[in-house]
C-alpha cells in the first residue's frame, strides 16, 4: 500500500487530507484513512458503505471505555497560539479543561468552545492538531467541536463573543422580522463560518416559548408564539444541516430546551438553586411542544432537554433529562425521535468556583450520588451528558450490573451516526488558509448589519418626527458620540439640543446569590425605578427625545412611552443601526414577537405557560409601525 489522500478515487482527493493525515492508504485505486492501522480497508473506513453498516463495524471494535467516551461533551479551553497542550487558561472560561487531556484519558471525543483566539485561522489550526491527534487513538474517532451562539450583536451571556464572525440581530429580532428565508440565509452563512474553524455541532436553535416575560433567556428564543418559532425553526435546522437531513457540509443543530424552558415560575431560571420549578397554571404544556414537532420534522440531529422541572406534568417532580416519561415516553416513543439527545450543561457534578460551589442541576433528585445519577439520566433515555468528563462512572455501572452495554451500545451508535454523517471519518480536516477569508467576509458582515437594522420595531412616532432630518443639534446619551456626528451635531448639553436620542436597555435586578453567573443573569422585575427611572423621565420632560430600548426580555415602560416622542425597539443592533433607522436610511420593519406589559401588576397576574395574556398590554404582540 501507498499514501494517498482521502478516501475515494485517486483522481478526487482533497488536500486538506494530504496535507494532513498520516494513516491515508490505497487499495487497487481507491484511497482510505486506515484508522484503525491494520493495513487493510475495514468496513468503517469506506466511505462507499451504508452509514449504518460503517456505524455496526465500528461499534464492535470498540472497548467499553471508548464507547463511555463517546457518552461526553464538555466546554474545551484553547490556547492562543492554537497549540493543544495543556496550558493555564485566563479569563472567564479559563476553568474549562484542557481537549487533548480528555481525549488522551477519558476517550472523550466532543467538546464544546466557549472563549476562542482572536484570529479564526488560530481556531483552524488548534482544530487540525485535535484531529491529528484523534486520528492517532486506537480507532481513530474524529473530534466533533459545538458551539453555543456566537453571531449575535449580544448582550446575552449565552451569545458568545463574535471575535470576526459575522454579527446579526439576536434570535428574537428573527422572530421580530418573521421572514423565514433571511433565518435560512442566516444559518447558511453562520454554517459556512462554522465550517471554515472546524465547528460541526451547533447547540442551538433556542426553540423555548418566551410566555413568562421575566425569564432570563428570552433573547434566545424567536418569541412567545409556537407558530412563529416553529417555521423559524425549520428554516433555522435546514440552514445549519444543509436541508432537510444531515449533510456533510452541514453543522449539527442541536435543539433545545425540550419541552419548552419559557414557563418558569416567576421567571426564575433553572440554572441555579433558587428555581422554582416550570409551571403550567394555563393548562398549556402542549403549546411549547409545537416549535419541537417542527424540529423533528426538520430532522433537527440532536435535541437538548432542559434543567427545569416540570412540576405536575409526570408522576414524579425531577428534572427533564432525569425523566423517563418525557424522554421515552414523550419524546422516544411519541415522537418516535432517534436522534441524539444531550443534556443540559452539569446535571451531575458540582462546579466548584474558588470559594463557592455551584451544585450540580441535579433537580429533584439532589439526594442520589454522581453514580445514581449517570444511571438516572442513562434510564431515562438520554444519550450524551453535557458539561460533564467521568466517563469512567459509566464503565463502573456497567461492570456492576446496573447498566447493560447493550444500552450504551444505543447511544454510541446514534452519536457515531451523527460523525459519520457529517463526513468526520472521512475527512475531519480543514483548510486553514480559508477561516479568515470565510469568517466575517464582507458579504456575510453586511447581511448580519442588515438584520440588525431590519429588525428594529418602531412603537410610537408622534406627529411623524420620524424620521429625523439631518444636521440638528442632538444630544446623545448611552450612545457613542463619535457615531452620532455623522448624523447630526452633537452637543453636550440637552438645553442645546433641538433633540435628544436615548438608548437603553431592559432592567434587570440580579437575584442573591454566592454564584457568580447567576448575578449576570437577566431575573427578576422588568421596569425602572428610583433615581434611574427619574433621570430618564427628566431628559423626556426636558427636551424632545427619542427612545430607543434593547429588549432582551419584554420592558416595562409606559411612562416613558407617554413622554418619548419616538419609541423603536432594538433586538441587538449598534449604534449606526439605529441611528440609521432614526434618520430614515433604513425603514423600521420589525414587529414584536413578545407583548410589552402595561405594568408590573400585569406581569405578576399573567399565567407563565400562556403567551401574550398580560391585562391590557403596552404594546399586543405583533405591533409595528413604519415609515
Amino acid at each position: 500500500m501507498r499514501a494517498v489522500s482521502t478516501p475515494g478515487p485517486l483522481n478526487a482527493l482533497p488536500q486538506t487530507l494530504l496535507r494532513h493525515s498520516q494513516v491515508v492508504k490505497t487499495t487497487g485505486n481507491f484511497g482510505f484513512r486506515d484508522l484503525n492501522k491494520n493495513d487493510k480497508l475495514d468496513v468503517y473506513e469506506d466511505v462507499r458503505q451504508p452509514v449504518e453498516k460503517r456505524v455496526q463495524d465500528l461499534l464492535h471494535q470498540m472497548t467499553l471505555e471508548e464507547k463511555a467516551g463517546l457518552l461526553f461533551i464538555n466546554g474545551a479551553r484553547i490556547n492562543d497560539d492554537g497549540s493543544i497542550e495543556d496550558k493555564p487558561g485566563t479569563g472567564l472560561f479559563a476553568f474549562a479543561p484542557n481537549a487533548a487531556r480528555l481525549l488522551t484519558e477519558k476517550k472523550m471525543n466532543h467538546f464544546n468552545l466557549w472563549a476562542i483566539p482572536d484570529e479564526p485561522h488560530t481556531l483552524a489550526v488548534w482544530y487540525n492538531k485535535m484531529q491529528k491527534l484523534a486520528e492517532d487513538s486506537r480507532l481513530g474517532i474524529p473530534i466533533t467541536i459545538a458551539s453555543d451562539p456566537r453571531n449575535h450583536f449580544s448582550n446575552n451571556i449565552f451569545a458568545m463573543k463574535a471575535s470576526g464572525f459575522s454579527q446579526w440581530c439576536e434570535p428574537l429580532g428573527l422572530g421580530a422580522i418573521g421572514d423565514p428565508e433571511l433565518t435560512r440565509q442566516f444559518a447558511d452563512i453562520v454554517r459556512q463560518e462554522y465550517l471554515a474553524v472546524g465547528i460541526r455541532e451547533a447547540l442551538h436553535p433556542q426553540v423555548d416559548l418566551a410566555t413568562e416575560p421575566r425569564w432570563a433567556r428570552i433573547s434566545g428564543t424567536f418569541g412567545e408564539d409556537a407558530q412563529l418559532t416553529a417555521k423559524q425553526a425549520t428554516a433555522y435546522i435546514e440552514g445549519f444541516q444543509g436541508g432537510n437531513s444531515l449533510t456533510r457540509e452541514g453543522v449539527a443543530a442541536m435543539t433545545k430546551h425540550f419541552a419548552g424552558g419559557g414557563p418558569q415560575r416567576e421567571g426564575l431560571d433553572p440554572h441555579f438553586p433558587f428555581q422554582k420549578g416550570q409551571i403550567y397554571p394555563g393548562h398549556n404544556f402542549k403549546y411549547h411542544l409545537i416549535p419541537f414537532e417542527a424540529a423533528f420534522a426538520a430532522h433537527t440531529a440532536a435535541i437538548m432537554p432542559y434543567y427545569g422541572v416540570p412540576m405536575g406534568q409526570t408522576k414524579e417532580d425531577v428534572g427533564f433529562s432525569y425523566n423517563k416519561a418525557m424522554i421515552t415516553d414523550l419524546l422516544r416513543h411519541h415522537y418516535h425521535y432517534d436522534g441524539v439527545v444531550c443534556t443540559d450543561w452539569g446535571l451531575v457534578t458540582d462546579a466548584n468556583l474558588g470559594p463557592v460551589v455551584w451544585p450540580a442541576r441535579a433537580w429533584g433528585v439532589e439526594s442520589l450520588s454522581i453514580p445514581e445519577r449517570v444511571q438516572k439520566i442513562i434510564d431515562a433515555g438520554v444519550d450524551q451528558f453535557g458539561g460533564e468528563n467521568i466517563p469512567e462512572v459509566i464503565v463502573q455501572l456497567v461492570k456492576e450490573g446496573k447498566v447493560s452495554e447493550k444500552r450504551i451500545d444505543s447511544s454510541a451508535v446514534r452519536l457515531l451516526r451523527q460523525k459519520f454523517q457529517l463526513g468526520l471519518f472521512d475527512n475531519p480536516y480543514i483548510d486553514e488558509d480559508k477561516a479568515n477569508t470565510t469568517v466575517g467576509r464582507a458579504d456575510f458582515v453586511a447581511a448580519g448589519e442588515a438584520s440588525q437594522r431590519r429588525a428594529i420595531t418602531l412603537l410610537k412616532n408622534d406627529r411623524h418626527v420620524l424620521p429625523l432630518k439631518k444636521n440638528l443639534k442632538i444630544y446623545v446619551r448611552n450612545m457613542d458620540p463619535k457615531v452620532a456626528a455623522q448624523y447630526g451635531t452633537v452637543v453636550d448639553d440637552p438645553a442645546d439640543a433641538d433633540l435628544a436620542i436615548l438608548r437603553l436597555q431592559t432592567p434587570f435586578y440580579p437575584v442573591a446569590s454566592d454564584i457568580p453567573l447567576a448575578k449576570m443573569f437577566h431575573h427578576g422585575d422588568l421596569d425602572f425605578k428610583g433615581a434611574q427611572k427619574d433621570s430618564i423621565l427628566q431628559l423626556l420632560h426636558q427636551v424632545p427625545t427619542i427612545v430607543d430600548i434593547y429588549i432582551d426580555r419584554p420592558a416595562v415602560i409606559p411612562e416613558i412611552s407617554k413622554a418619548a416622542k419616538g419609541l423603536l425597539a432594538d433586538f441587538g443592533a449598534s449604534d449606526a443601526a439605529v441611528l440609521d433607522v432614526i434618520f430614515g436610511k433604513f425603514k423600521p420593519g420589525g414587529h414584536l414577537p413578545v407583548e410589552l406589559p402595561a405594568s408590573m401588576e400585569a406581569v405578576r397576574a399573567q399565567k407563565e405557560d400562556v403567551p401574550y395574556d398580560s391585562k391590557n398590554p403596552l404594546y399586543k404582540f405583533g405591533f409595528g409601525l413604519s415609515y
